[in-house]
């Protein structure tokens, strides 16, 4: 591939660079990711990069933002409550997270900022204090949903328990008894499971938070 001279353009933009990063770390992984290779990808100098995106920093964040652009940002209608935004954000990040495994320990280890992460987190937080629920309750949701998320997400797409020792029943018996229960471990039918049980926190949480107030 030719190299273009430091300083030309070649047509970049941040967007085509974006694109570029993502391709290369869902090829290669982040250990291997570097500008100098996405250069060769694009076929530009690396300075020409940096004209565009300051730095790898900032190129980490380009790549984050472009798969979390990927996630679908319908308008939500009149009818949705905060649980069905919630499911729904929740279904398009585990999507996005299965379609770019490699780069998704990005957008678990470093805040995401960008304009479509925050539309994103606007949308659920205005369904949650559109539904009534007490805003000290709204403050703390995304924390509880994106941790829940970003945790199990990391677990099932690093391997899981599949790469586990078995477990001796003689020495743990109670954990032995629930492996059968955990074969499904990474489907679909398992995250509802678990996602169902954040929910119900968040909505107990409100609940109890109403109870309180009533109380005084």
């Amino acid at each position: 591939m030719t190299r273009r001279t430091r300083g030309t353009s070649a047509g970049l933009d941040r967007a085509r660079i974006a694109a570029a990063a993502v391709a290369l770390v869902d090829r290669d992984g982040l250990d291997r990711f570097g500008v100098r290779r996405l250069a060769d990808d694009l076929g530009v100098d690396p300075m020409s990069i940096y004209h565009h995106i300051k730095g790898k920093a900032a190129l980490l964040d380009a790549i984050s933002e472009a798969v979390i652009a990927e996630m679908e940002a319908g308008g939500r209608g009149a009818s949705d409550g905060w649980e069905e935004v919630a499911r729904r954000t929740a279904h398009d990040y585990r999507r996005m997270a299965y379609r770019h495994p490699r780069v998704f320990p990005l957008l678990a280890t470093r805040p995401q900022k960008s304009p479509v992460a925050l539309a994103a987190l606007e949308r659920l937080v205005a369904a949650m204090r559109d539904g009534g629920l007490p805003d000290r309750v709204v403050a703390d949701a995304p924390g509880v949903l994106f941790g829940f998320l970003n945790g199990h997400l990391l677990a099932v797409l690093g391997g899981g328990p599949d790469e586990a020792p078995a477990i001796d029943p003689a020495d743990y018996p109670a954990m032995a008894a629930l492996t059968p229960l955990q074969a499904d471990f990474g489907s679909v039918a398992e995250f509802d499971r678990l996602l169902d049980s954040v929910l119900g926190g968040i909505r107990d949480q409100a609940a109890r938070h109403g109870r309180a107030h009533a109380a005084d």
